[in-house]
């Protein structure tokens, strides 16, 4: 099917619960906090063998959680036993996602994920004399187990005395949360302690050793940050006279989450102190959990076309010279003006949200305007019929001379989703994510930030973001939704998609019980249906206030049987990248078992490592995995080879021959290894089997 189909065309021709899960019976705890854990674990870590002896049923659990914390999965207690003198003389502890899984929610189509799967990893623990014995052990798990993602798991989260402490005087002095929350993350690198640890404890302010300053002094601390961070970019713009006039900046996470997010982005400008009215620009993009990322910063002197294209292309410069697909902006004449001269091909929309917001102050006197044009802007599905609503809206409040609304159907193709839903944009409908520094910086940045207070402060956003990412990471590891329905396709959603992703598709499959699919014709393998759908809307009513209304909306959708190729006059797969209620009922109709791979996005998956989370940054308090450390340790090894190999044209040549000889062997390797795994034989030398240093089962996250 031609993607460009005149959906419109056709359309016009045929147009007549609860937050947390149950526990399972027969757990009695999972093992949390204690005392005991703050004790040092011991620096070789063995696996549970047995005939294991220990010395009380503290040393056996902390033995257990150590080993359960190196390999990456959670421990629960179960099958305790006390003899008639009430002392303990057996129990057992397990894999935390040991267990039938058990769903309970008051609605059924919106099921509360669940980590069961039945894991029959366990050690069986009996009392002899006053020692303990390991009896049984099984240590293969049915689920993939990853040590970087192990700390966010509950049993594994603890908070010691210093920390404690630590948090406590900062709350006596009167530190704000998220402020307090940076000393120790700073000091310890590495916490096992989340917020929902510590809510009792606010986090430390920062103390900002910057003042406020100069040029001089922010070019200070931008030296400081690079000698943390190697590959951190910045630019300075400094007139004539020395006075800094703009800056820009990006740390080399945000450079590596561009590789992965680079397709649409949303930039909006924001005045960052009352004190030096300084706009702060700011980059953002959406990760594969829909969560917003920043990609760059700028703080500028001025708002006009000259700046906004130095912005741009200093941009674009730390980016590798790679363009994004699409831009959304506040409707600014001068961000026109540089996009259309740093990146002509590059689609660019209006903020919908920021127009909407300015009808009060554009309309005076038509405030009633307000719900109509909502309605003429959201609810039209085609350009046709975009076009027509508004010629009557206009008619209708005699608004023929007003030149802002002239203005904005002129340049309707910017901002109107009839217009521009033929268009990928992430999901990001508005520059929402963006449109004030509270938006991304909430909670560190007030309107008595000075400018420097700011770029340092600055990390501690980041920081929490990335915390986010990492914990969003791992419960799409760890968790999974339930199917709704016994559809396939469904299943395959489930299996590559992130959490949130995957409940944005569940939205539009229990959409498909409002939608009724009915075959219109047939040319060739091109099917033409019209999918009617039961909804609600609201509406002004007869007494001006807004009200529910049901009506019956009817969609086009076209399939092609040969290509298994499928598309809705909604646009909302073109618009978000999700499949829409109207395409799944029809996949449903014609019987459709797994969809094609075009239709479930690399974007969303949550089985690929994106380089940026390789990456190590100033505020970025990862583990060091042994990924991350091999990662390093290449790096580091290329840098010297890459600095030999451009001496001199021979040793270029020689160096670049020896790594396309590298690549060969790698994806020799990489062929044997995958021929191996679907014949069920790990490969290795002498028959001995090759691990990953991580643990079993990460394969599918590398």
């Amino acid at each position: 099917m031609e993607p460009d189909l005149t959906l419109d065309e056709v359309a016009e021709q045929n147009r007549s619960a609860p937050d947390a899960e149950d526990e399972d019976a027969f757990v009695v705890e999972e093992i949390g906090d204690s005392s005991d854990d703050r004790q040092a674990e011991p620096t070789v870590m063995l696996e549970p063998k047995k005939g294991m002896m220990f010395s009380s049923e503290d040393d056996a659990v902390r033995f257990y959680k150590a080993y359960a914390r190196k390999k990456g999965f959670g421990v629960i207690r179960r099958t305790t036993r006390h003899g008639e003198d009430k002392m303990l003389t057996y129990f057992t502890l397990a894999c935390n996602r040991q267990g039938k899984a058990q769903y309970s929610a008051k609605n059924s189509f919106k099921p509360n994920p669940s980590t069961r799967m039945q894991c029959p990893a366990k050690s069986n623990f009996s009392r002899r004399g006053e020692n303990f014995c390991i009896t049984t052990v099984t240590l293969e798990h049915n689920h993939p187990i990853s040590p970087s993602k192990a700390r966010f798991l509950r049993c594994h989260k603890k908070v010691d005395l210093h920390s404690k402490r630590r948090l406590e005087l900062n709350d006596q002095a009167g530190a704000c949360m998220n402020k307090n929350f940076g000393s120790p993350v700073m000091e310890a690198g590495n916490l096992e302690f989340g917020e929902k640890e510590y809510t009792n404890y606010l986090q430390e302010k920062r103390s900002l050793k910057l003042g406020a300053g100069d040029a001089h002094a922010l070019y200070q601390y931008f030296l400081h940050m690079q000698s943390k961070d190697p590959a951190f970019f910045h630019v300075m713009d400094v007139a004539e006279d020395g006075r800094l006039r703009n800056v820009f900046w990006a740390d080399a996470r945000s450079r590596a989450a561009y590789e992965s997010y680079w397709d649409v982005i949303t930039f909006d400008t924001t005045y960052l102190t009352n004190k030096y009215t300084i706009p702060l620009a700011t980059f953002v993009g959406v990760n594969h959990h829909g969560e917003s990322v920043l990609l760059g910063c700028g703080l500028l002197s001025n708002e006009d076309t000259e700046t906004f294209v130095w912005l741009f292309k200093s941009w674009l410069c730390c980016m590798s010279c790679k363009p994004p697909n699409a831009i959304i902006t506040d409707q600014c004449k001068p961000m026109q003006n540089a996009i259309e001269e740093v990146f002509p091909q590059a689609r660019h929309r209006w903020c919908t949200c920021h127009i909407m917001k300015k009808i009060p102050e554009k309309l005076n006197g038509y405030e009633k305007i307000k719900s109509t044009l909502s309605n003429v802007v959201y609810d039209s599905l085609t350009k046709h019929g975009f076009d027509k609503t508004w010629v009557e809206m206009i008619n209708k409040y005699d608004l023929q001379d007003n030149e802002w609304l002239a203005e904005l159907y002129d340049n309707k193709n910017r901002w109107v989703p009839a217009y521009v839903k033929d268009t990928f944009w992430a999901g990001m409908s508005s520059t929402k994510r963006s449109e004030s520094v509270n938006a991304f910086f909430d909670g560190y940045v007030n309107a008595r930030t000075t400018l420097k207070q700011f770029v340092e402060q600055y990390e501690n956003a980041l920081r929490d973001k990335v915390e986010k990412e990492n914990k969003a990471d791992s419960k799409s590891f760890q968790q999974q939704i339930p199917c709704i329905t016994h559809y396939d396709f469904e299943r395959q959603f489930q299996a590559a998609y992130t959490t949130a992703k995957f409940k944005e598709f569940q939205d539009q499959l229990r959409g498909k019980i409002y939608c009724y699919p009915t075959h219109l014709n047939r040319e060739g393998s091109i099917f033409t249906f019209g999918v009617r759908e039961d909804s609600k809307i609201f509406c002004e009513g007869e007494d001006g206030k807004g009200k529910e209304k049901r009506v019956i909306l009817e969609f086009i959708v076209l399939f092609n049987q040969g290509e298994c190729d499928v598309q809705c006059m909604c646009r909302l797969f073109e618009f978000r990248g999700i499949l829409c209620s109207h395409i799944i009922s029809v996949l449903a109709l014609m019987e459709i078992t797994d969809v094609p791979s075009r239709y479930i996005l690399q974007r969303w998956r949550k089985d690929i490592k994106r380089k940026h989370t390789f990456i190590r940054c100033s505020y970025d308090d990862m583990i060091d995995t042994q990924v991350v450390q091999r990662y390093d340790n290449l790096c580091k090894r290329s840098r010297e080879l890459a600095e030999n190999g451009a001496e001199s044209d021979a040793l270029h040549d020689l160096v670049m021959d020896g790594l396309n000889e590298l690549q060969s062997k790698i994806d020799a390797y990489r062929a044997r290894s995958s021929s191996f795994k679907e014949k069920g034989i790990e490969s290795g030398s002498s028959g001995q089997k090759i691990e990953s240093k991580e643990a079993a089962g990460t394969n599918k996250y590398k």
